[in-house]
């Protein structure tokens, strides 16, 4: 029989997928004053001061990084961790404006200038 991709289906195939991540931080973004429900639904305590009206949101790669972003954002300023994945690398902070934004900005210092990461600019909505 003639196949078309010269493959005989009867043929067990392994395919190898390999994660080769960068360094570097993808997403550095400032949610100001978001609605309440987005507390709640990100999982959130729904007891926080609303009135520290703000999240930031960080990605980085390697993951098991956020890990020190978690630290850094802590000691940085009075900001509250409200998740931290060293799975995923994903990392949300809650504070005022001011706090979050401190943290945010001391975190891409820090893994830029001691780390040699990649990262990119801070967005906000």
């Amino acid at each position: 029989m003639g196949y078309t991709d010269g493959m005989d289906p009867e043929i067990k195939q392994r395919i190898i997928q390999e994660l080769v991540p960068g360094k570097q931080i993808s997403l550095a973004h400032i949610i100001a004053n978001p609605d309440k429900i987005l507390y709640t639904k990100l999982g959130l305590d729904p007891a926080l001061d609303y009135s520290r009206s703000a999240i930031g949101i960080l990605t980085i790669s390697p993951a098991e990084t956020a890990i020190i972003m978690a630290d850094i954002a802590i000691k940085s300023a009075g900001v509250d961790l409200g998740f931290v994945d060293r799975f995923s690398g994903s990392l949300i902070i809650t504070g005022t404006v001011s706090e979050v934004e401190a943290s945010v900005r001391a975190i891409l210092d820090y893994v830029s200038e001691k780390l040699g990461f990649v990262t990119c600019e801070i967005t906000r909505t």
